[in-house]
C-alpha cells in the first residue's frame, strides 16, 4: 500500500455573481480510502451545498463572487500501488442479458456518436477476438489513431471529429474508444480523476487531470485508458458519466476567465517534482 497525495489549485475570475456547480471530489467509491479528506475550499468562503447527480458523483454548488475566486484542495487517500488490473479472459455478454443499469451506456452521447462510428467500428474491430480482446484492439487503434497535444484541445470537440481529425487530449481518446465499445455492443463510460507518474520515466508532464473510460465485461466494469495504453499505478476516480459533458470540472451559469489551474498527484511525502499550471481542457 503507499498514501497518495491530490489536490488542485483553480483559479477564476467572475464580472458578476456567478452560480457554479463543481465536480472536484474524489469519487465516493473511494471514501474508505480517504486518510485526509480532499475538501473543497473557496476563497473568498461563501456557502456550498452538496449533493449526488444520477451517477453517483459528488457535486458542490456555489454562488461566485463577483472578482477573483479560488478553489482549491489538498487529500490523502491510501492506494494499493498496484498497477491497473489485466483480466484478459473477460467476455462480453450479449445485449439480452445486459442488467438494464447499464443499457445506457450502449448508447450514442453528446461526444459520442454511435450512429456515425458504427460503420467503421464494424470495419475496424468485427474480426477481433470479442471481450477483453476487443476493448484492447480499440484502444490500440485509437492510442495509435491520435496525436496528443493540449494545443489540439476544443470543448466542442466529438468523437467522430477526433476519428477525422486524429488529434486531441486525454478525454478526446476517451470519447472515441467508448464511441467504438458501444458501437460493438460493449456499454463503455467515460471517468475523470487523477493520475500519478509512479513507476514512469521522467520527463514528467505539467499535472493535470485524466479522462479514461471503463468497459462492461462479464458483469463488471473495467479500467482502460487508450491514452497511455498501459497499466498506471495511482489511478483516483472523480467522476463518472456517459461522456464528458455529465462530469465537467465546472459548471458555470455565466461568464467567466479561467486564470490558474494546477493538478497534484503524486507520493505522499515524496514530491519527485513540482505540479505544473496549465491551461484547463475539459
Amino acid at each position: 500500500m503507499i498514501a497518495l497525495r491530490v489536490g488542485y489549485e483553480i483559479i477564476y475570475e467572475c464580472p458578476q455573481p456567478t452560480p457554479m456547480i463543481l465536480m472536484v471530489n474524489v469519487h465516493p467509491s473511494r471514501v474508505s480510502d480517504i486518510i485526509v479528506p480532499d475538501t473543497l475550499t473557496v476563497d473568498p468562503s461563501v456557502p456550498i451545498t452538496s449533493y449526488y447527480d444520477s451517477f453517483g458523483n459528488l457535486c458542490s454548488r456555489i454562488v461566485a463572487p463577483a472578482g477573483e475566486l479560488r478553489i482549491t484542495a489538498d487529500g490523502t487517500l491510501a492506494d494499493s500501488g498496484v498497477a491497473d488490473p489485466v483480466f484478459e479472459f473477460a467476455q462480453q455478454r450479449l445485449v439480452q442479458e445486459l442488467p438494464q443499469e447499464v443499457l445506457m451506456f450502449l448508447l450514442g452521447s453528446r461526444y459520442c456518436e454511435t450512429d456515425r462510428l458504427s460503420q467503421a467500428a464494424w470495419d475496424l474491430f468485427s474480426q477481433s477476438p470479442t471481450g477483453w480482446g476487443r476493448v484492447q484492439a480499440i484502444c490500440d487503434f485509437v492510442h495509435n489513431h491520435i496525436a496528443f497535444g493540449y494545443e489540439y484541445a476544443n470543448p466542442t470537440k466529438s468523437a467522430w471529429e477526433v476519428f477525422n481529425q486524429g488529434q486531441g487530449v486525454c478525454r478526446d481518446y476517451a470519447h472515441l474508444a467508448i464511441a467504438f465499445c458501444r458501437c460493438m455492443n460493449i456499454p463503455a463510460r467515460y471517468c475523470s480523476g487523477y493520475l500519478s507518474d509512479i513507476g514512469t520515466l521522467p520527463p514528467y508532464g505539467p499535472g493535470d487531470f485524466a479522462g479514461w473510460l471503463e468497459a462492461y465485461l462479464d458483469g463488471h466494469w473495467y479500467t482502460f485508458d487508450p491514452r497511455n495504453n498501459t497499466p498506471r499505478i495511482g489511478r483516483v476516480l472523480m467522476t463518472r458519466g456517459r461522456d464528458a459533458a455529465d462530469v465537467p470540472l465546472s459548471n458555470s451559469f455565466g461568464f467567466n476567465t479561467l486564470k490558474n489551474f494546477v493538478v497534484w498527484t503524486e507520493e505522499a511525502g515524496n514530491s519527485g517534482h513540482d505540479a505544473t499550471s496549465v491551461r484547463l481542457v475539459s
